[in-house]
């Protein structure tokens, strides 16, 4: 049982370290304060999580001993408010100085549906990149925000290097966009097509080729 107590300390999520970092500041938060955080932080970067899984991972928390939890009587509506424990701190302070980084893992919608342009119409794709521009627009905005308000107090300063992060990030994202949109006009020129009429089979190089190429750079590498 003790083994597979440590197991389970060692294998937490990625979120979970994140909540535990929530709670390594002075005061009880309840999960509502920890996902407006979130939505005020981390989202530019890492997501934001739903409240379900929020309560999900606190729960595993406290049954690991990183986090106590009480109810607070409101009046008319109860909530309950989680604290991190000493052992959870030190946990989680390891985790922030030995843990291995993972490498950013990028699920770019937009580009996936570019890489399969022939699917669609260059029309669509500019549509669709558009969309995506409004997206990086509203995220850059957003973060710019966050980051001006996070000098308001000291205790926010390394949460505004990491809006700051989130701020050029989108501005570097749009600035990509907007060269794709330019660059769909050559690929659609570039691109075999089929023949005239009806659903021709999309013209594509045989994988031996593309082993063939592969090699080629390789040796160009060497």
């Amino acid at each position: 049982m003790k083994g597979s107590d440590q197991q389970g300390k060692s294998n937490l999520a990625a979120t979970s370290w994140a909540l535990l970092g929530m709670l390594s500041y002075e005061y009880e938060l309840s999960g509502y304060d920890i996902r407006k955080w979130i939505d005020w932080s981390m989202r530019f970067f890492y997501g934001s999580p739903a409240y379900s899984q929020i309560y999900s991972e606190l729960r595993k928390l406290e049954q690991l001993g990183y986090v106590t939890s009480r109810v607070e009587d409101g009046g008319t509506r109860n909530r309950r408010l989680y604290k991190i424990t000493e052992a959870g701190m030190d946990a989680l302070t390891r985790w922030a100085n030995e843990s291995p980084l993972d490498p950013p893992v990028l699920k770019h919608s937009p580009l996936l549906r570019v890489t399969f342009g022939h699917l669609t119409t260059p029309a669509r794709l500019k549509e669709m990149l558009q969309e995506h521009l409004a997206y990086a627009d509203e995220m850059h905005r957003s973060a710019a925000k966050d980051a001006k308000w996070a000098k308001a107090d000291p205790s926010w300063a390394y949460a505004r290097v990491a809006l700051q992060w989130a701020e050029r990030y989108y501005a570097n994202e749009r600035e990509l966009t907007l060269k794709m949109i330019k660059e769909l006009d050559e690929a659609e020129a570039q691109f075999p097509r089929a023949g005239d009429g009806g659903q021709g089979k999309i013209p594509w190089p045989a994988p031996d080729y593309w082993y063939e190429i592969e090699k080629k750079a390789e040796a160009d590498d060497a």
